[in-house]
């Protein structure tokens, strides 16, 4: 059961944190619904998609469905605690509520390493692009002048951000919706010029699953990390307008979006394009699809979505680091320098997250063979340990919740407790499968090294704080 609003609290509000009051509340409504529809479009979608047809063909389909019912799941967890408490720290703030500080900190700074990585690797994503309309200009410029560009957007007030983010993800719903459209009508056999291929690409050449359970495993792992970035909407809501109908409403919309943008977009591609095509692995599934169906100039339409999905995704990264990084400041939990907040915008974070982004571009020239890829797989796994964090929060804090302040309950998981520990076991069964195949255990094995790491800088933080705390008294 969920409401659209929440009734006027019995009691005292929860506390926020300190970092939360210093911010301003200028995401509107628009600002807001954008950012979750644009959420779920990305670069990941564009291109990453086409690793995982090439392994799982046609049952990809089945792949992205299992994946984003545990993302439809995870969003749900995170929705009712943002909903109940909002706050820029997110699943950071909710992670130090339930299980204690060593866990906030944890889940926080290694968000806030997985973005600011993901601005890098968005950074050269983009300033590729840009190169081969303009062959000869240096990919590192166009990298700094992006960074340029995003700095001085979330530098200034939140409502730029959120204007930017607003015509990004407009341009990405329109290009998806059109994308989506244009397959429909060739499945049906009135697009001018196109045959309907009824359903022999779905069950000929080797099958609906034609390499397997170990091809639908391939596309399985590859479909999770390709939801990333969904998180970002409850970062956003503490600085809207009205946060908790904010956030009730983006959870509530985040499952017809993944099934349409997701879901629909693999079962239109798997049904148009043979599987095996080349095409759909080299240059992405969506440009093969347009390229089938004689779309002219199809290479350059998927290159112009691409990089707005990339400057997009930039820019969001930005802002999200920088916010998580405030918060945990806030709460104690880093350097006290990050947490100054000017005019409504935590600066000095935006320009650390900012640096250590373009740092990561300067190492991918520096060290392309052994510091770039290491750093690369340490993030490899990060959404899931995040998403671990959510799903074991959200089981401490709906009891406590439900007994201390019910009205606060706007959005509720569904069929509690019982979904919340299904969800845990799927993320557990991914790490399992992630152990099994040699291109993901590296990164598993990197990212646990990172995540052990924070977890004992945490566990020591937290229990000096402990033994500070007598001594105040």
């Amino acid at each position: 059961m969920s409401r659209t609003s929440a009734p006027p609290p019995t009691d005292a509000p929860a506390p926020a944190p300190a970092a939360d009051s210093a911010l301003t509340h200028g995401l509107k409504q628009r600002h807001l619904s954008m950012i979750a529809l644009g959420g779920v479009i990305g670069a990941g979608l564009f291109v990453g998609s086409g690793a995982g047809i090439a392994a799982a063909g046609p049952s990809i389909v089945i792949a992205y469905g299992i994946s984003g019912l545990l993302v439809m799941f995870v969003m749900r967890m995170l929705g009712e605690m943002s909903a109940a408490n909002p706050a820029s720290g997110s699943f950071s703030v909710h992670a130090e509520r339930a299980i204690g500080p060593w866990a906030g900190f944890t889940a926080g700074w290694s968000f806030w390493v997985l973005l600011c990585v993901a601005v890098g690797l968005e950074g050269i994503g983009a300033a590729q692009i840009v190169t081969g309309w303009l062959p000869g200009t240096p990919e590192w410029a166009w990298v700094a002048l992006f960074m340029v560009i995003f700095l001085g957007t979330n530098l200034a007030a939140v409502k730029n951000f959120g204007e930017f983010e607003f015509w990004f993800a407009a341009l990405k719903v329109i290009a998806i919706t059109l994308f989506l459209v244009l397959g429909l009508l060739a499945i049906l056999g009135v697009l001018p010029g196109t045959d309907s291929p009824g359903t022999s690409n779905l069950t000929g050449d080797g099958g609906f699953m034609p390499n397997g359970s170990e091809g639908l495993i391939i596309g399985l792992l590859a479909s999770v990390f390709a939801y990333g970035g969904l998180e970002t909407v409850t970062i956003a809501a503490a600085e809207s307008e009205n946060p908790v109908q904010g956030v009730a409403k983006a959870v509530r919309t985040a499952m017809w979006r993944i099934a349409v943008f997701y879901i629909g977009s693999m079962a239109v591609i798997v049904t148009l394009v043979p599987w095996d095509d080349p095409k759909v692995a080299e240059v992405g599934p969506f440009y093969a699809m347009l390229d089938h169906l004689g779309i002219s100039g199809a290479a350059e339409i998927m290159n112009v979505v691409i990089l707005v999905a990339l400057l997009s995704a930039m820019n969001a990264n930005i802002y999200g680091s920088s916010r998580m990084a405030c918060s945990l400041v806030a709460r104690g939990q880093g350097p006290k320098l990050l947490g100054k907040v000017s005019s409504g915008v935590p600066r000095n974070a935006v320009l650390a997250s900012s640096v250590f982004g373009f740092l990561c571009v300067l190492l991918s020239y520096w060290r392309p063979d052994d510091v770039f890829p290491w750093l690369l797989n340490m993030i490899g796994a990060v959404i899931l340990v995040v998403w671990i964090f959510i799903a074991v929060s959200q089981l401490i804090l709906r009891r406590r919740t439900e007994r201390e302040t019910p009205d606060r309950l706007v959005v509720r998981m569904w069929l509690f407790p019982g979904l919340t520990i299904a969800a845990l076991a799927a993320m557990t069964g991914i790490f399992v499968l992630m152990l099994r195949q040699p291109d993901t255990r590296d990164q598993l094995l990197a990212t646990g090294l990172l995540t052990a790491v924070l977890i004992v800088i945490g566990v020591v933080r937290q229990k000096r704080a402990e033994r500070r705390a007598p001594a105040r008294n």
